[in-house]
């Protein structure tokens, strides 16, 4: 009975362990959940060959808080340019990572984060940007 026990909270760490961010199929997919549901969108241009790329997604895009926090509040949608994914124009930047939080319209709520920022630094970016979403919502709802 123990064995099972065991074996069970084994299959179970490793299922939580690898569920990892949701990640839509692409930017079209992701933008109309993002209307869907009526939450905000993290959108990342990355190259896998970009270390500080590879950087964010070993360690901040990893941590059980922001996972938690992106797949509770947000719609995630990443795009490698190196694979050639969609990267609308005005999304466009040189640099990589470039970490944009958007509108459920597409419109960005503010300047790109660029490079790979700490967990603690980005779960304080989601904050943020949820308070503001929210803030806007009101907004939108008095006028």
């Amino acid at each position: 009975m123990i064995k099972i026990f065991i074996s069970l909270l084994l299959i179970l760490s490793v299922n939580a362990a690898a569920s990892g961010i949701k990640w839509a199929e692409d930017y079209n997919a992701g933008m109309e959940e993002a209307k869907k549901a009526n939450k905000p969108v993290l959108f990342i241009s990355s190259r896998h060959t970009c270390k500080y790329c590879v950087k964010l997604d070993e360690t901040t895009l990893k941590d059980e808080k922001v996972i938690k926090e992106l797949n509770k509040d947000f719609i995630s949608i990443i795009s490698y340019s190196d694979d050639n994914d969609y990267v609308p124009k005005k999304l466009w930047h040189p640099g990589t990572p470039a970490i944009w939080f958007l509108l459920p319209d597409g419109e960005p709520m503010f300047q790109p984060i660029m490079g790979a920022i700490k967990s603690k630094k980005f779960l304080e970016a989601l904050n943020v940007v949820k308070n503001e979403f929210k803030e806007q919502l009101n907004k939108g709802k008095t006028e």
